[in-house]
């Protein structure tokens, strides 16, 4: 099979590679489509020592069944790959599982990716595509999730009503315009505001998102104390420094983004202030079978927004995501 693999820091290069054999429990994936991610990007810097060169990466994935119990049938891939014994499994938290594995990653254990012509997953993980779901923007579903997963953490945590609540948004990527979108049209949230440096890319989210879409440096909207609760899915330092300031004391920082793991933080007036810093990774199963059923219902919109390359030109899109001239929040890659 030909497959875009990861060979060394920022380099891809499309190639023969083996096929994936047929395994008990599992079955074989004819990919249509797989989704570049924040991870996929992190790797490709280096920066992710889950994720080692060779590396066939890609875990946001669609096709046909090629192998399996269900031949021919058009599916999306649920990549979180977990254990179903221990605790965090047995209470619907497969995503804190200890031994999960994802697709894409060679760290514990080796998971080839979507970013090539066939894959193997346990049938467990496999969804067949809903109706009203295209095909080619089913690997959405896998970020919708996260996205999901996230905004659906206040349940827990926040007990007012989300219509009138004051959000930021930090991050004009998928993720960050997927919980947007999902706050906007499924908990009907009026006061929204998403932060992007990229001009391109914030023009981009703001034709499809109810929302202020604002440079991080614009001082009459983003202003200290001003936000009840705060999404930053970009992970980086001086994110999580203007997410300390932007919240409001009594205020809640979602934490998704994974892009710098440490750095300066004012511990300080989260702790005067009380405000409730919560990290949250991925998704559970219910979580994912919820999103197909948003995706399929149109829930979301127009996804006009997904921009679509051939993988046998990834190395490229990569290179623009990096420098930082493409405008779309998704590039998913057709085979």
């Amino acid at each position: 099979m030909h497959a875009l693999v990861y060979t060394a820091t920022q380099k891809l290069i499309y190639r023969e590679e083996k096929n994936p054999k047929l395994i008990h429990g599992e079955s074989i994936i004819k990919v249509s489509a797989s989704g570049i991610c924040g991870s996929d990007m992190h790797a490709y810097h280096g920066k992710d020592d889950r994720r080692i060169p060779p590396l066939i990466l890609g875990h946001e994935i669609s096709g046909h069944i090629y192998k399996g119990k269900l031949d021919g049938k058009k599916v999306v891939l649920n990549p979180l790959i977990s254990c179903d014994e221990c605790d965090y499994c047995v209470n619907g938290k497969e995503h804190l599982c200890k031994q999960r594995l994802l697709l894409g990653m060679n760290r514990p254990v080796e998971r080839q990716g979507g970013f090539a012509e066939y894959v193997s997953i346990p049938d467990k993980n496999i969804y067949e595509l809903p109706k009203g779901l295209d095909i080619k923007e089913a690997p959405i579903a896998e970020p919708t999730a996260v996205a999901l997963h996230a905004v659906e953490l206040l349940d827990q945590y926040f007990s007012n009503s989300i219509e009138n609540t004051k959000i930021l948004v930090i991050g004009g990527g998928a993720i960050g315009l997927l919980i947007g979108l999902i706050l906007s049209k499924i908990k009907n949230c009026k006061n929204l505001v998403i932060t992007e440096p990229n001009d391109n890319r914030l023009n981009e989210c703001a034709k499809y998102l109810a929302a202020d879409a604002v440079n991080p440096n614009n001082n009459k909207i983003i202003t200290n104390d001003h936000f009840d609760i705060i999404f930053d899915t970009v992970g980086l330092e001086v994110t999580r420094q203007q997410a300390t300031k932007s919240v409001k004391p009594g205020g809640i920082i979602i934490h998704i983004g994974l892009t710098q793991p440490s750095g300066s933080f004012d511990f300080r007036k989260t702790t005067l202030q009380e405000i409730a810093v919560i990290g949250t990774y991925c998704y559970t199963k219910k979580d994912f079978e919820k999103t197909l059923k948003i995706l399929s219902n149109k829930q979301l919109g127009n996804l006009g927004w997904i921009e679509f390359r051939k993988l046998c030109d990834g190395s490229l899109a990569f290179k623009e995501i990096h420098d930082g001239s493409c405008a779309s929040p998704k590039i998913i890659l057709l085979t």
